[in-house]
């Protein structure tokens, strides 16, 4: 009797020499420096990662710098008032996080994502020094020149984040093979260190930076950042050999406007029956096959006939495009929902900053003989963050992968749901909080006074932590989810899409404390956010975010379930 397959020994065919020599190379088309085939020995992976996260880790400390404890900045060196100051530090966290629309669109259309940050990187060095000017010089004295110089100051930081945050990211993650299944684990790893570093530089801005900044003074905590983004950005030039580059396409903004008058332009037109009909470059490389939603847009792909029942080859780019170049929208127009869903949850990451300090200068912040300055609370937030990231890692989705057979572990969907409601948690405990707080301070009699009810400000801890967690699974997990789902050709642009999320949210929140401020002070109310919190009812502020939240996870559910059939 013959033997079985498994008796039979094992002959592993020797691959050709041209399959060994491609091995040697990044399969996904990246390139060097040089513009060659990028070696998978020498180029991309850690070694050139940790490069980029020493860019992100300085301009994350420069950013927590200024941001931390801004709104403190503006209420007792610029004067402005609490609800003042609780605005325009949203409104600039939210240009922090437009700016990299600009800075995605130049990367994926002109420069490539290494250029950019090569170029707005000093433009952020250059906005420390004007800091730096503005609080050490005396000609900057004057209250008017002072605020000017400031507000220069902070903007100019805000653009020149707005060229390195969408780029470090999905310039990080090129560095990783994707069709390499050991590197594509890896990079899913990148995004989970990438921001396990962003927090780094917040505790470290949160207390060391604050702490210089309320017994040092403002100048030191700035010129700190300012030192170390001028070591780290000459290392991040020698490193320039091991980078993965990825090759430039097509403007992705223009693709996706061009899709868009196409299919308008032939509005009355009947699609075909069959999908293999509408046009597509046979000798295209990178294609995308034809999928049924929105099949609007397909008519942009619909073949314009001649007279004679020819196809026409002279057909304007802005008439006829691709089926590859109708999908690329399509994907985008997938991910908007879940953009949408995460609005909320930014909305609260911004607004919890300024309102937690202010809520904290009400309350008793010493611990025994120590004072815990408010804005250094902020620091759990980021130490759970430190916290969650090596349990995610390590045990969350290694136990995860073992019971659903998934190589990431926690499905994206999932990971983003538990985001989300971890953030409507962190409000719901804000609003319990202030609640107890404004019942102290009424049974103390301090109702018409400024000044902090007997309560711990450690008992903001939770809500800290919370966010902490909430960033974890649904700040780090909308990163790859937009990484993931985009078209190769506008990862910069979609890592940026999760950035205008941010700005988004931050800009709602903005919007919403102006409205709260209008609709509740009239008659002479002293509204909900007053600057003697004591008068007020900030927890009324909180329950209406939580609300929102909690909003915006139903509907995410509710996406996830019709359109994936699952959570």
């Amino acid at each position: 009797m013959e033997s079985s397959d498994e008796e039979k020994p094992l002959i592993h065919p020797q691959p050709p020499p041209q399959a060994l020599a491609a091995s040697e190379y990044a399969s996904d088309g990246s390139v060097d420096i040089n513009k060659q085939p990028a070696l998978k020995r020498s180029t991309g992976k850690w070694r050139a990662c940790f490069l980029i996260l020493g860019v992100e880790f300085c301009e994350c400390l420069a950013f927590f710098s200024i941001s931390q404890n801004l709104v403190t900045y503006l209420t007792t060196v610029l004067h402005e008032s609490k609800v003042a100051a609780a605005r325009n530090v949203s409104a600039w966290a939210g240009s922090c996080f437009l700016t990299p629309l600009l800075g995605a669109f130049v990367a994926d259309t002109y420069w490539g994502r290494y250029k950019t940050i090569v170029v707005f990187f000093p433009l952020y060095i250059l906005a420390m020094a004007v800091l730096i000017a503005s609080s050490s010089l005396p000609v900057f004295s004057d209250d008017d020149v002072h605020r000017s110089v400031v507000y220069i100051g902070i903007y100019l930081a805000a653009i020149g984040s707005g060229g390195v945050k969408p780029c470090t990211s999905a310039f990080g993650a090129d560095q990783f093979d994707t069709t390499d299944p050991d590197e594509t684990v890896k990079k899913g790893s990148f995004f989970n260190w990438y921001y396990f570093m962003i927090s780094t530089s917040s505790v470290l801005s949160g207390t060391f930076v604050v702490w210089l900044q309320d017994n040092v003074g403002w100048t030191v905590s700035y010129v700190i950042p300012a030192l170390l983004m001028l070591v780290c950005f000459p290392l991040f030039l020698a490193g320039s050999k091991t980078y993965r580059f990825r090759k430039m396409g097509a403007s992705p903004l223009k693709s996706v406007l061009q899709v868009i008058v196409a299919a308008v332009s032939k509005w009355q037109m009947e699609l075909p029956d069959d999908s293999s009909r509408l046009f597509e470059l046979p000798s295209a490389a990178h294609r995308i096959k034809h999928t049924n939603e929105f099949k609007f847009f397909d008519k942009a792909a619909i073949k314009i006939v001649t007279s004679d029942n020819q196809v026409s080859s002279s057909s304007s780019s802005w008439r006829l495009c691709t089926v590859t170049q109708v999908e690329e929208l399509k994907m985008l127009l997938r991910m908007f929902p879940v953009w949408a869903s995460f609005l909320a949850f930014y909305a609260v990451s911004s607004l919890t900053g300024p309102t937690l300090v202010e809520q904290g200068m009400f309350m008793d912040n010493r611990v025994g003989s120590f004072a815990i300055p408010p804005a250094s609370m902020a620091v759990l937030s980021s130490l759970s963050l430190l916290a969650w990231v090596p349990i995610y890692e390590a045990v969350l989705v290694p136990l995860a992968r073992r019971l659903t057979g998934n190589h990431k572990g926690i499905s994206g969907t999932l990971r983003l749901g538990i985001g989300q409601a971890l953030c409507t948690l962190s409000m719901v405990y804000a609003a319990l909080l202030e609640t107890a707080r404004l019942a102290a301070a009424e049974a103390q009699g301090l109702t018409d006074q400024s000044v902090p009810a007997p309560m711990s400000i450690l008992w903001q801890a939770p809500v800290y932590v919370l966010n902490g967690a909430a960033q974890v699974f649904g700040g780090i997990g909308v990163t790859e989810y937009f990484y993931d789902k985009s078209p190769q050709s506008m990862r910069s642009l979609c890592a940026a899409l999760a950035n205008l999320a941010i700005a988004s949210g931050s800009y709602i929140s903005s919007a919403v404390l102006a409205i709260v401020a209008v609709a509740t002070t009239h008659d002479g109310a002293p509204g909900w956010i007053p600057d003697n919190l004591n008068q007020g009812h900030l927890d009324y502020f909180y329950w209406l975010w939580a609300f929102l939240s909690f909003l915006s996870l139903a509907l995410f559910l509710h996406y996830s379930i019709r359109h994936t059939g699952n959570v």
